[in-house]
């Protein structure tokens, strides 16, 4: 099961002609989960190989412009193409008003659009994992996001199975989905016998805007891949403090302290170059990375090796040259 990080959008506040704001697109399996909308997501989705899918659900952390900007646009759109699929908005509470508020802008739609409001600790079951809120320090009402897959059966031991005459084929499939099976002999064969001990889903943590938190650090407790804030550099560490920002090095605490196995920063101000704010988390966490636009990061099941950054991994062909003749 493929689990994926497309960043769409990896600047603070305002766009430049690299980064734009506010936009993460997390991809498993069939599941297109999209993590705040800020100005000019769409265009974003179209200027990369994802293209303007029709998603099912958007996760806001907060109401601050840069994160939801894109909403109205991207509503209208989908109303414009006749959509007809059902959407879901998640965020915290003041959801609904906002809406409410956008719905001036983007008028009636072609599609049910449903508000969902998440309180802190707040758990959305999923069949093979859950999403999960948790609490952040950026003075307003505003969440991160855990998503964390359901353990996994552990290893299936061929040669164990071919001692119990367990038959080559959709019978194994059984014991793998951890069911008994019954040999036509009688002899019943559990998953116990023929499997290893379980083994742990993945990890992922967006946490959207935040200052340095406790609860960010437990949140992300041994997480495959940390997405946190980096607005600032320690030169401008009193304005982190001021807005309820984070420092790439106050990021970087974070994920050694939480153990995580890789620390991707975002929401850069526009004063810094990426490699400034990687070199200065590196100092603390080496496994930090700085994505730019379009940047994926794979993040394979932990037998399968650690997480990836790909560059340019979600860039469309076409948006390599010339967009025109």
């Amino acid at each position: 099961m493929d689990l994926d990080v497309v960043f769409l959008g990896t600047s603070g506040s305002t766009p430049t002609a690299q980064r734009a704001p506010a936009a993460t697109l997390v991809r498993r399996g069939g599941d297109r989960l999209l993590f705040d909308c800020a100005e000019g997501t769409q265009r974003q989705l179209l200027r990369c190989d994802v293209g303007l899918l029709e998603l099912r659900e958007i996760f806001l952390t907060h109401y601050h412009a840069d994160h939801y900007l894109g909403l109205p646009g991207l509503l209208k759109t989908y109303s414009l193409r006749g959509r007809e699929l059902p959407l879901t908005i998640y965020g915290p509470r003041g959801l609904r008003e906002l809406l409410s508020t956008l719905r001036r802008v983007f008028g009636r739609l072609s599609y049910p659009l449903e508000t969902v409001e998440l309180d802190l600790g707040e758990t959305l079951e999923r069949k093979e994992y859950v999403i999960e809120t948790f609490a952040v320090n950026h003075g307003v009402t505003a969440v991160g996001y855990r998503l964390v897959e359901h353990e996994r059966p552990g290893r299936f031991d061929v040669g164990v199975a071919d001692k119990l005459g367990v038959p080559d084929g959709p019978e194994r499939g059984v014991l793998q989905r951890g069911l008994p099976l019954t040999l036509p002999d009688g002899t019943v064969v559990t998953p116990q016998q023929v499997l290893g001990p379980p083994r742990v889903g993945r990890t992922l943590v967006l946490t959207g805007d935040t200052a340095p938190a406790p609860a960010v650090v437990e949140a992300a407790r041994g997480a495959d891949v940390l997405v946190h804030e980096a607005t600032f550099l320690a030169d401008e560490q009193e304005r982190a403090r001021e807005t309820l920002h984070s420092t790439a090095g106050e990021a970087a605490l974070v994920a050694r302290e939480a153990g995580v196995h890789m620390l991707a920063l975002t929401h850069l101000s526009t004063r810094y170059f990426g490699h400034e704010v990687v070199e200065e988390a590196r100092g603390v966490f080496p496994g930090t990375v700085v994505p730019r636009d379009f940047d994926v990061i794979d993040i394979p099941f932990s037998e399968r090796g650690p997480p990836a950054l790909v560059r340019s991994g979600a860039r469309a062909r076409r948006a390599l040259g010339s967009e025109g003749p």
